[in-house]
This record gives C-alpha cells, sequence and structure tokens, in this order.
C-alpha cells in the first residue's frame, strides 16, 4: 500500500510535474558560454528552491565556475546520493530546430508524445524524475523513505573544472552508502538497465620525426627515412590476428565477464548484424571470439583517431616529410592501470624507432575504467524494482563510453554508483532539437520510487 499510494500519486500529478520540468528548461542553463553564467546561477537557485519546497536543505554552493546545488532531506533509512547536472549544450546550429529551444513544449509523434527542447533529456528530465519521485513520498507519507542528498552539478557540459575540487572540499557532507547517477538510458524502448561497468580512457599523441625538413621524393626516396612509414609500421603492430592489442602488459587487470551478467546480455536480444548495418558495416572487427556486447562494454580497445604527414591538400606532390603523427586512444576496462599503459605504450614506440628517426608524445587524458561492486544486495533490489515497472526485465548492462563522475565518486568518496536513467537512443542530446519522451519521464519518475522503496526495505 505504502508504494501502491505513491505511484498513484506520481500518476496523478504528472501534467504538473512536468510543467515543472519545462519551467526549469527555460533557463539557458549553457554552462561553456559566459554569457550564460547568470543563467547558470538561476537555474541552481530554481533547484534550490523546488528542493526547499519538499522539505530539503537545500542551498547553491559557489564554485570558480558555476554553482553546485547540495540538498539534504530524509532522516532514517539507508543514505542515498542522488548526481545530475543541470547546465546543458549550446544550441547551434539554432536554425536547424523546429521551435525556440528554451520554449519546450509537448509534440506529438509517430512514437508518441515527446518534451521537445534543449535539456529535455540531458539532463533536466532525467535529473527531475528522481525529484518527482521524493515529490510525491512526501506528498503521501509527508517524510522520505530514505536520507538523501541532492548533488546537482553546473559544468558537466564543458567538462566539470570544479567538480573533484568540490568533492574533496565537501566529502563529509556527500559521502553516502550508494550514489545514483541519472545521466544513462534504456538499453531499448522496454528493456531498462543499471550500467555497471564504465570503461576508462587514455589519449596519446605520437609524432614521429625523420629528416629535418620536407624532402622530394624523386631525390630522396629509398635513401631516407620516412616517418610516415615508420608510423605505419608501429599503428600495424598494435593488435594481432586475432584483433588482442599487443601493448606489453595491456590486459594486466581485465576481468572476465561473470556469468551471471554474461547471461542477462544474452537475454537482451542485441542484433549486432543491425548495429554494425545502421553506419554501413557487417562483421565485427574486435578480439576474436568475444561477443559484440563484450567488445564495446566490457572488454578494452586500442583505436586510431587521426593520423597526419605530408602533403595533405588536393592534387598531388610528390613529398617525403619531415614529420608524421597519429592520435591514439585506449578505452580501459577493470583494474587497467592507464599510466602503466602509457609508459608500455611509449617504451613500445621508442623501441621501434630506426635510426635517425625521433619521437615525442602528448597524452590527452588518462582515467582508469569504473566498475561497480554488483554483489551488493542493494543492486539486485534495484533491477528487481526497474523490472516491475517496464515490460521487459532490467539487465546489468556496461557503457562504451565513460562518466567520469562515478569513478570521481569511487575514487574520492569510496561508493559504488547505479547509473539509471530512461533516455532513448534517438533523444537527440547535443544536437537540434532534443527531446524526452513523456513516457521516459512518467515510467522515470515511476521507477524511482520503486528504487526508493526497495532500496529503504
Amino acid at each position: 500500500m505504502t508504494l501502491d499510494a505513491v505511484l498513484s500519486r506520481i500518476d496523478a500529478d504528472l501534467p504538473h510535474a512536468i510543467d515543472r520540468l519545462m519551467a526549469l528548461m527555460r533557463i539557458p542553463s549553457i554552462s561553456t558560454d559566459p554569457a550564460h553564467a547568470t543563467d547558470c546561477a538561476a537555474a541552481a537557485d530554481w533547484l534550490a528552491e523546488d528542493l526547499r519546497a519538499i522539505g530539503f536543505d537545500a542551498r547553491p554552493c559557489a564554485t570558480p565556475g558555476h554553482p553546485m546545488v547540495l540538498g539534504h532531506g530524509g532522516e532514517t533509512g539507508p543514505h542515498l546520493l542522488f548526481y545530475g547536472h543541470y547546465d546543458v549544450q549550446p544550441v547551434d546550429p539554432l536554425a536547424l530546430w523546429h521551435r525556440d529551444p528554451f520554449e519546450p513544449a509537448i509534440e506529438e509523434t509517430p512514437r508518441g508524445r515527446v518534451i521537445r527542447g534543449r535539456g529535455a533529456s540531458d539532463d533536466k528530465g532525467q535529473l527531475m524524475t528522481f525529484v518527482e519521485a521524493c515529490r510525491a513520498w512526501k506528498a503521501v507519507h509527508g517524510t522520505l523513505p530514505a536520507r538523501i542528498t541532492m548533488f546537482f552539478e553546473g559544468e558537466e557540459e564543458s567538462g566539470s573544472p570544479s567538480l573533484v575540487p568540490f568533492l574533496n572540499e565537501n566529502a563529509d557532507a556527500l559521502k553516502a552508502d550508494i550514489a545514483l547517477i541519472c545521466d544513462t538510458g534504456l538499453f531499448d524502448d522496454t528493456t531498462p538497465g543499471i550500467v555497471t561497468m564504465l570503461r576508462g580512457l587514455l589519449g596519446e599523441e605520437v609524432t614521429i620525426t625523420g629528416p629535418s625538413k620536407d624532402l622530394h621524393s624523386g631525390m630522396y626516396g629509398g635513401a631516407a627515412m620516412n616517418p610516415i612509414r615508420v608510423l605505419a609500421r608501429i599503428i600495424a603492430a598494435l593488435h594481432d590476428a586475432d584483433g588482442r592489442v599487443t601493448v606489453p602488459g595491456f590486459y594486466d587487470g581485465v576481468p572476465e565477464l561473470p556469468e551471471e551478467v554474461a547471461r542477462q546480455w544474452q537475454g537482451l536480444g542485441f542484433d549486432a548484424g543491425r548495429f554494425l548495418g545502421e553506419v554501413g558495416l557487417s562483421q565485427p572487427a574486435g578480439e576474436t571470439g568475444r561477443t559484440p556486447l563484450e567488445m564495446i562494454w566490457s572488454r578494452p580497445t586500442c583505436e586510431v583517431n587521426g593520423i597526419s604527414g605530408g602533403y595533405e591538400g588536393a592534387g598531388f606532390k610528390t613529398v617525403l616529410p619531415s614529420r608524421a603523427s597519429a592520435k591514439i586512444s585506449f578505452r580501459l576496462v577493470g583494474r587497467q592501470d592507464p599510466l602503466k599503459i602509457r609508459e608500455s605504450f611509449r617504451a613500445m614506440v621508442r623501441a621501434m624507432l630506426p635510426p635517425d628517426c625521433e619521437v615525442e608524445f602528448h597524452g590527452h587524458g588518462a582515467s582508469p575504467a569504473a566498475q561497480m561492486a554488483i554483489d551488493d544486495p542493494a543492486f539486485e533490489k534495484a533491477r528487481a524494482a526497474l523490472s516491475a515497472e517496464w515490460p521487459k526485465p532490467a539487465a546489468f548492462i556496461g557503457s562504451g563510453g565513460s562518466i567520469p563522475v562515478a569513478g570521481h565518486f569511487k575514487k574520492i568518496l569510496g561508493m559504488d554508483s547505479m547509473l539509471i536513467g530512461f533516455a532513448h537512443d534517438d533523444d537527440a542530446i547535443h544536437s537540434p532539437n532534443e527531446k524526452y519522451d513523456v513516457e521516459s519521464f512518467h515510467k522515470g519518475v515511476r521507477s524511482w520510487a520503486r528504487i526508493l522503496a526497495a532500496l529503504s526495505g
């Protein structure tokens, strides 16, 4: 009865909940543009006031950049930290929008009603699903089911420069039993997921220099070392015939997928042919013997993201270049150490240099993977709660990308995160005409209410 009354309240209050979301969306809180600094502050003030209206002790917290919003509510039960971000991406190119990005509205589409406007999905709509779940609990029962700390960031879309210092300075106020993050999506239209593994990222830029200047290939070709040839040999050596990365020690700390998680992934019905076919491909190109979902969620990779050298303009020029460069990224999993891999990669490259060539390296970030301890009973409770709301059972899933805040929570605050969101792949986040399905918002609020009930137990 306790949960049923909350769910009924959510259903009845949905029009007002959408109105509140659209009021927040009208604030153009673009964190990357200094001209919108006052708008970011206004969004932080709006959220703090809204949290206070449902009984939270909430306030904006100043940072060298845009404010954080911190709120505390509830008196008993487990302590949950909820994270979202109120800042949004710029709207360019404005001409491609079908309406004013900051005048949100409900639109009818072939797949149903959507909330259209900047921030609808990333991340104001997702953030407000949790706030509305708390509002319904408070309205029905007069209190929250757990101790809840709300933590809303205003710089996620601009690299989070204030996040780590704020976490370090406010660790005591932020530490909780577990963190809940709402910046992810559904696996498909009817299957929710809890992201439990995020790949880390290591970026390396390599520049090979040979002759002191560009040379005429007719005069020097064959006698002079060509840096592009050296670079091509290095790149070709980064993988073996089975698609495995050859950097020494690269697989240290790479775990095998737990059997229960592997079974869940198999049950998702992932169509690899369709996934690749949508981008004009047909065959997986990763490690032999690994499924496509393993390749993008739980296995590490090495990819060349760009190559430059020699003449790259129109037409043809018979030049032998002085320099050649490549940008190479490594996606990391498990306990792989990005700094050790960086040193091993650089040692491998140096060992492959022929006489008369030099190498320079420029690092572009080094963050480890984040893997959650799903043996914590809270994860299975949340999975069962999600499964009760959606047509298909929820699964513990991976993410091919990186969500740095989860790693920061683990490293600085010492706690795991549940990454649960209700976005769709076609929500056009960061693009013109961003939207969030009304169903995602509605069922997202109901989902968080169920999870709160399960975790407070």
